[in-house]
């Protein structure tokens, strides 16, 4: 039996949650999976996994087989890249994710200058706004936005976003400019619930450093920073989101920033990805080429004094 193929299969069910489901990932017939899954308990001579009707779990001895066989799968990846070159010689893919917006806007166009120079690499470019474990998606870069916990990843920071509140022109010439946070609360407002932001409006009075969070009640709640932006822009309520998300709103006219004296310290933007202790050269390329022009584009968003 092929002990590593056997060990990926095992991977791929516990990741997926089901036989056919690794199946359809690895393009296996099911009988086969489940055939290699069964003949590597059998020859290791203990059950690794427990199956019900409804659903597989991992036993004790499953689940520390799973650890070890995922490193060993990890080691073996990286000793045939390092054989191919990959340490050697930029090439190969590499998988990045960024949050939706900010990857559209200052992300992608950097990819592409990259690729235009390092014709044997490939990029897998993930945009979402949920924060993905780079170990168990295989990541090799991401983009992050926010205070990271304490964890094995390298971090470079890159630049920071600051936090505004926003209107339109027309709403606050009918509602008038708010001159403190306070006033919010009897004010309609449009509520990003996002993982970028808290719900809680919070704000640091300048002459205290106090910390205050106001009691919003929206008139809008959405999902999408860029719904919340459109909602803004019609007019339909005041919006606290991070600067880059409506930057070219404000450019245009269409939003003003409000009460910017109240505002809390800028959120992190950075570069993360697992520590290894011999780097692809791919990566290391990628970094040195990505870093200088996203701080270079992420500068506009630092606060004057």
């Amino acid at each position: 039996m092929d002990r590593l193929e056997a060990m990926a299969m095992l991977l791929a069910t516990i990741e997926t949650g089901s036989f056919s489901a690794a199946g359809r990932m690895m393009n296996v017939p099911v009988a086969t999976l489940t055939r290699k899954v069964t003949d590597l308990e059998e020859q290791l001579g203990t059950r690794l996994l427990m199956r019900t009707t409804r659903k597989l779990s991992l036993t004790d001895a499953g689940l520390a087989y799973a650890v070890t066989a995922r490193q060993i799968l990890d080691l073996v990846s990286e000793q045939e890249r390092e054989v191919t070159g990959e340490f050697t010689a930029p090439r190969g893919e590499l998988a990045i994710t960024t949050p939706v917006r900010l990857g559209r806007l200052y992300v992608l166009p950097e990819i592409m200058n990259f690729l235009a120079l390092f014709p044997e690499i490939d990029v897998k470019l993930t945009q979402s706004d949920r924060n993905v474990d780079l170990v168990d998606t295989h990541v090799d870069v991401a983009v992050r936005i926010g205070r990271l916990p304490d964890s094995n990843m390298i971090a470079t920071r890159i630049g920071a976003f600051r936090t505004v509140v926003c209107a339109s022109p027309a709403l606050l010439r009918e509602r008038g400019v708010p001159r403190t946070p306070a006033e919010l609360a009897r004010l309609p407002c449009v509520m990003y619930n996002g993982p970028m932001l808290s719900p809680d409006w919070t704000f640091r009075y300048p002459d205290t450093g106090l910390l205050v969070t106001v009691p919003i009640s929206p008139r809008l709640q959405v999902s999408s920073a860029d719904s919340a932006v459109d909602a803004a822009v019609r007019g339909f309520g005041f919006t606290q989101l991070l600067h880059y998300h409506v930057a070219e709103a404000i450019d245009a006219g269409e939003l003003e920033i409000i009460l910017d004296a109240f505002e809390v310290d800028p959120v992190p933007i950075q570069l993360v990805h697992v520590f290894r202790s011999v780097m692809p050269l791919k990566l290391r390329r990628f970094l040195d080429f990505v870093t200088p022009r996203l701080r270079e584009s992420f500068s506009r968003f630092t606060k004057s004094a």
